[in-house]
């Protein structure tokens, strides 16, 4: 019954309906995908980055988190939002994955770099937020591609970040997974004053799984997943009232996950509707 009616909430939601309340926490719409669209692997249509932004006018999220993306799809999606959130700030990065073979970084099979990105709506104030990313120590030697994460500094209380984890060994993944929760966030929080995270990613590893996720996530962050790989992982500072996958009509092999977060505090961005 409560997973029926986070449902119908999130479904409900109306667009530009992040809102900042009178006891200054903050509702923000998270918008994670997975685009598959280096141009080299099986799951490549050539359609995904024109769905996904279909998808960012329809569902008008404040930060989209993207795994398996070319630097160039980048802008494209960040106009995107900035079209849903014409009175906001956008800003975007982007983490390039390693290429162990060559030691420089993954290419999309039409030149640029590949990886991962973040695209959001930012606090007014911050027009040059901070950015952190880098490649995971700990990589599946067998798989040339090594794995990187990102994070954006989204306002005053909150920082985004992304990842996608090795798909070739779970143990792997599950190792870079801990890295990120157990290393990358503290420190990030310890360097901004506890500063709310979410996480957004493929993370490869599932609930139920061997291993499961559930075992690289601290018992005090919240989670949510698309019924497969993809998660939304929060601090125990957030709450998430609720989440839908959402279709992307083939363009690739994962659905977008959309999730809607309660942070307490300061402003973030998108805490004011435009």
């Amino acid at each position: 019954m409560l997973a029926v009616v986070c449902l119908l909430v999130v479904a409900a939601l109306p667009a530009g309906s992040s809102t900042a309340g009178a006891t200054g926490t903050t509702t923000l719409r998270v918008l994670q995908m997975n685009l598959c669209n280096s141009g080299r692997a099986g799951c490549w249509t050539g359609r995904a980055v024109p769905e996904a932004v279909e998808v960012i006018a329809a569902e008008t999220p404040d930060l989209v988190t993207l795994n398996e993306i070319c630097r160039d799809d980048l802008p494209v999606l960040e106009r995107a939002l900035a079209a849903v959130h014409p009175r906001g700030t956008v800003r975007s990065a982007f983490q390039a994955a390693g290429d162990r073979p060559s030691r420089s970084v993954t290419r999309c099979r039409n030149g640029q770099p590949f990886g991962i990105g973040l695209v959001a709506r930012l606090d007014a104030r911050d027009a040059r937020p901070e950015v952190r990313g880098g490649i995971h120590p700990t990589q599946d030697l067998a798989d040339p591609e090594e794995r990187a994460w990102l994070c954006l500094r989204v306002g005053t209380a909150l920082h985004a970040c992304t990842t996608h984890l090795a798909n070739t060994s779970g143990a792997v993944a599950l190792a870079q997974c801990a890295y990120l929760l157990d290393t990358v966030v503290p420190e990030i929080r310890r360097s901004t004053g506890d500063a709310s995270t979410v996480l957004g990613g493929d993370l490869n590893l599932s609930r139920g799984g061997t291993p499961d996720v559930r075992s690289c996530v601290p018992a005090d962050h919240r989670r949510v997943d698309d019924g497969a790989r993809q998660q939304i992982v929060a601090t125990r500072d957030v709450t998430i009232c609720c989440h839908r996958a959402l279709g992307m009509r083939g363009t690739t092999d994962h659905p977008a996950l959309l999730a809607v977060l309660t942070v307490g505090g300061a402003p973030v961005g998108g805490s004011v509707a435009p």
